[in-house]
């Protein structure tokens, strides 16, 4: 009886003690500096959002001008303690100017959280080198950039928050999607390494791996190939809510993720079954893909051609199976 007392006081006080502590690395976001990438829609701009009600000191970035003056637009009027800035994050200069912009401004960036993505969607006989790279420029290059940016600040205040929005394409690779989760296994790589590296620094960073999420974007992706089709099995797979998530919710999960300075987040169902797969079985994953990609949309011999999505509708594609998705491009400023 006595051991049993024993050892329950002693799970009690580990437990206690790991809710401290969880509550000491709690940040509270009034007044801080946060720099969003690809801020100006989508799941970038749900952040924004929710993270302008909190009361931060918000920074958008993006590289298209119109897309940029419509979330500004919107979150003018929920703040005014906010910045809209023309940035292509794969570009160092404007980088650099945009950092510096932001310390005159207001000081140093305390929270960065690297969102900015492109979605290159077809058979790989059709993907070109340039395609991967524009990926790895996006994906990797463009959180390098920002990190190594704002990192002497945040070293010199012994403190920072650092959020990398990988995917689940970065724990596991689905067919027709090659460019994408090159870039995105390159930044989940980089990402984890910096987690060890910057601790002793007092910077902690996020790693997030969500799956399909409701943000609107599938309208903005790259298609090739069999435009239609390949369009087609894309977006219905990104709006059915057993498949994807709700945007709200996987910004709210994020944003409250790095406030605690966790080091990972798997979000959806999806996410978390396949790496518990990988973790016990890796090659059951790669078998269920061979399989998928028996029903994706055949190659096309020396087609390189590429469409936006909303190029590529048909009418599936604009059908009640759309519908969610549908309601988020208008509201994530998609269109």
């Amino acid at each position: 009886m006595k051991h049993f007392i024993l050892g329950g006081a002693v799970v009690g006080g580990l437990l206690t003690a790991r809710k401290q502590n969880k509550q000491k690395r709690f940040l509270e976001l009034h007044n801080r500096v946060v720099l969003i990438t690809g801020g100006t829609r989508g799941l970038g701009l749900v952040m924004a959002r929710q993270l302008s009600k909190a009361g931060a000191k918000l920074v958008i970035c993006g590289r298209d001008q119109g897309d940029l003056d419509g979330a500004s637009k919107e979150l003018g009027k929920l703040t005014s303690d906010f910045l809209g800035i023309k940035c292509d994050v794969t570009q160092n200069p404007e980088v650099k100017e945009m950092v510096e912009q932001i310390r005159q401004h207001w000081g140093e960036v305390e929270v960065l959280i690297n969102n900015a993505g492109i979605i290159q969607v077809g058979p790989m006989e059709n993907m070109q080198e340039k395609d991967y790279q524009q990926a790895i420029d996006v994906h990797f290059w463009g959180a390098y950039n920002l990190i190594q940016e704002v990192l002497p600040g945040m070293k010199t205040a012994g403190a920072g928050r650092i959020v990398n929005i990988a995917s689940i394409n970065a724990k596991v690779s689905f067919p027709h999607l090659l460019p994408y989760t090159v870039g995105k296994y390159a930044l989940a790589g980089f990402s984890e390494g910096i987690t060890a590296e910057l601790a002793n620094c007092g910077i902690r960073v996020t790693s997030v791996y969500p799956g399909l999420m409701r943000t609107g974007s599938p309208r903005n992706i790259d298609v090739k190939a069999q435009h239609s089709k390949e369009y087609a099995w894309f977006k219905i797979s990104d709006s059915l809510p057993g498949l994807s998530m709700n945007a709200e919710k996987a910004a709210s999960k994020i944003i409250e993720a790095m406030q605690y300075g966790n080091k990972m987040l798997r979000l959806g169902w999806p996410t978390k079954l396949a790496t518990a797969i990988e973790g016990i079985a890796p090659g059951l994953n790669i078998s269920f893909f061979k399989l998928a990609n028996k029903f994706l949309p055949d190659p096309i011999d020396s087609d390189y051609s590429e469409r936006k999505g909303y190029e590529s509708e048909s009418g599936i594609t604009k059908s009640v199976l759309t519908r969610e998705t549908e309601e988020a491009e208008e509201k994530n400023n998609q269109v």
